[in-house]
């Protein structure tokens, strides 16, 4: 499937993003594929892709600002201080995904989290794996879009040997396509070229 053009805006965009919800559109034009290097984002992200296991990703950021309130913001200092009683609360959290594995396991990738940081950030163990440049793509249609890579399964691995919870290669896959380690936008998208700028531009912070 090609880039769809939407009748509202006349704008061509991956198909996955849709034709009425505002929500992902929204998602799709300003957020994926553009390139993150703040800790706490990328953080955030890998939490909330291990919540999407299973489930569609619309369902995920229809309840983002439930999961930044349940989870302190993301703060992983305060998360990796959870206990029982943290977890239970959050069973009871209608608001977010009240899977007791996936709560566990972000408590758990919180501590190992910080410990990733006691020696380096982790904006820059991330995006070492591609030398601080992101691959790009230049996929015509979403049946050559894959679903994890050669390079997903070594940053999964790597991720999982660190003690981290619910990052396998098909997560971290998409993952890197929502950080912008991955420009996998169509070409006939129209925000292919913007994140391609986006991406040679990126610096790491220091």
């Amino acid at each position: 499937m090609t880039a769809t053009q939407h009748p509202q805006d006349d704008m061509c965009r991956c198909p996955w993003a849709g034709m009425n919800d505002p929500v992902y559109i929204q998602y799709h034009d300003t957020e994926w594929g553009v390139p993150v290097t703040d800790d706490r984002r990328l953080f955030e992200k890998v939490i909330l892709e291990g919540f999407q296991s299973g489930l569609s990703w619309i369902t995920i950021l229809k309840k983002r600002e439930n999961f930044r309130r349940a989870f302190r913001d993301f703060d992983a200092e305060k998360i990796a201080r959870y206990g029982a009683k943290d977890v239970e609360r959050l069973m009871a959290d209608a608001g977010i995904i009240r899977n007791r594995l996936k709560i566990e396991a972000a408590i758990t990738n919180a501590r190992a989290y910080l410990k990733l940081r006691e020696t380096q950030s982790y904006a820059n163990f991330l995006w070492s794996f591609v030398d601080g440049k992101a691959v790009i793509n230049c996929h015509r249609d979403m049946k050559d879009v894959p679903s994890e890579t050669e390079l997903s399964r070594r940053i999964s691995k790597e991720l999982k040997a660190r003690g981290f919870k619910f990052v396998g290669p098909t997560t971290l896959y998409a993952n890197m396509q929502s950080i912008g380690l991955v420009n996998d936008h169509l070409v006939s998208c129209h925000r292919y070229q913007p994140c391609v700028e986006l991406q040679h531009k990126m610096r790491l912070p220091k």
